[in-house]
């Protein structure tokens, strides 16, 4: 008996498998919470937050949701089907991503086998950005632009969807930037004409050059086509030149660790890919010199960028693999088709657990304080709260009535100062200074840090509750020479 899947479809399915394990539970995100309710408030009243709601350190301030049509899909999704609707879609649109990116990969080298090769190996590259954040939709944004620019270089035509591209992407997230030096880098390049060494750039035409003109100017005026204005087009530039302290301190801001497996294979692409460029006689265009360079730095200086090394590196790690034989209908037999589908079907059982409900909200658990949320609202707190950095959002969701210290919308809290007064606090850096300062009451924090070391031995503090994952304090005694 025949199998009916054709060797690439079962590649892919393949692909697609892998990309679901990885994808599988992963809920520990700390921004979606507050993503979340940013889009129930915008369904509730039809406005957009134009200052902070949530805390009561920076109560009032400006603050611009940037990235409040990336919410609108989660939300829908997490009231269609609670947690499991927004893994689901979380998982559909990496699957998305490295769909587009088979593509892409494969009208670059014209090896389907080497292909899927690279987008694998890049999956697990990218695997850190696969919680359920809105820079998927950045990702999504970028790979299209990635596919729109090569089939304009082969075709000369296609330019006509950036502008709508970078007008959602602007209202999505701030990775549009990236997006935006790619294709200006991309058009760039071949604004020139030569060949140095192993690398060339292919002028474009006069014609050609008109388009990516006229292309660019239609894509930065686009930007400007959000409820913001020309305050979210700065955004990313701020935010990246101003927040010193949240991206030394944020783990996602860190860069990469050699010392895991992720950081393993990124050594092993940068180098594997300086190592061809040495020792094999290719060419390589300027432009994919220039868009490598810069997704190795931004990849290896913050580890949340890996992604976008493995979207920049794939098409060329599959051009390198082309010693790999094409795909042969006659060579590859449908035995290996049925290896496969086995290799995915018990990789897919192996993982649906862990897509339930009910798995979902135990992964949660273990994480966030969700075992405190009755008593919080059977004993609400009559004063200012400390919380953790991490449940900030979590608190932010389920629990509204009560403000909360700091969350992960790091760029609000910054500017206040809030940001660097919560270090100083985890460090034990002038503690009793500052819970004066902001009139703390409660700490809800875990049990494991050294602040609720500290409160568990001093006097002045009595435990109202305890779990595994956190404890709440309240303080009895106040007054400048009594704090902690």
């Amino acid at each position: 008996m025949r199998v009916a899947f054709s060797f690439p479809a079962m590649l892919t399915v393949l692909l697609l498998g892998v990309l679901w394990i990885l994808s599988s539970g992963n809920l520990n995100d700390t921004d979606i919470w507050w993503h979340l309710r940013n889009a129930e408030y915008l369904f509730e009243t039809h406005h957009l937050p134009s200052q902070d709601m949530y805390s009561f350190t920076v109560a009032g301030e400006g603050w611009m949701n940037h990235e409040w049509l990336g919410e609108i899909p989660f939300y829908a999704a997490w009231r269609l089907d609670g947690l499991v609707g927004i893994t689901v879609l979380r998982l559909l649109l990496v699957e998305s991503i490295f769909l587009l990116l088979l593509y892409l990969c494969q009208r670059s080298s014209g090896n389907f086998k080497a292909s899927i090769l690279a987008c694998g190996f890049c999956s697990f590259l990218g695997s850190i950005s696969f919680g359920p954040r809105m820079i998927l939709f950045g990702y999504l944004y970028m790979v299209l632009v990635l596919i729109v620019l090569e089939r304009f270089r082969s075709t000369g035509k296609g330019l006509w969807l950036l502008p709508p591209v970078f007008c959602l992407w602007v209202n999505t997230h701030g990775s549009w930037v990236l997006g935006f030096i790619l294709f200006s880098v991309t058009a760039a390049a071949g604004f020139v004409d030569g060949r140095w060494g192993r690398v060339e750039s292919l002028k474009w035409s006069s014609q050609q050059r008109r388009k990516l003109i006229a292309a660019g100017l239609a894509s930065a005026a686009a930007l400007f086509v959000n409820p913001y204005g020309w305050r979210l087009v700065v955004y990313p530039i701020q935010f990246g030149s101003k927040l010193k302290v949240p991206i030394e301190n944020v783990t996602e801001w860190s860069s990469v660790s050699f010392h895991d497996a992720r950081g393993t294979l990124t050594i092993l692409l940068v180098f594997g890919l300086l190592l061809v460029a040495l020792v094999r006689d290719r060419r390589w265009l300027l432009a994919e010199i220039a868009a490598l360079l810069l997704a190795i730095y931004f990849g290896l200086t913050y580890v949340r960028f890996l992604l976008f090394l493995s979207i920049i590196a794939a098409p060329l790690l599959a051009k390198l693999l082309d010693f790999i034989p094409s795909y042969q209908p006659d060579l590859d037999k449908p035995i290996i088709n049925m290896m496969l589908m086995v290799v995915f079907g018990v990789g897919v059982v192996h993982s649906f657990p862990l897509m339930s409900e009910t798995a979902l909200q135990a992964e949660l658990a273990r994480e966030y304080p969700t075992q405190i949320l009755p008593y919080l609202r059977t004993h609400p707190p009559a004063g200012p709260v400390l919380n953790q950095f991490e449940w900030g959002g979590y608190l932010i969701f389920y629990e509204p009535t009560m403000k909360v210290f700091i969350d992960s919308r790091v760029d609000v809290f910054e500017y206040a100062g809030v940001f660097g007064d919560y270090l100083d606090l985890v460090q034990l850096k002038n503690p009793r200074e500052i819970l004066e300062k902001y009139g703390i009451r409660y700490v809800l924090f875990p049990p494991a840090e050294r602040l609720t070391y500290i409160l568990e031995h001093d006097p002045r503090w009595k435990v109202n509750y305890r779990d595994a994952v956190s404890v709440l304090f309240e303080r009895v005694a106040f007054g400048s020479n009594q704090g902690t």
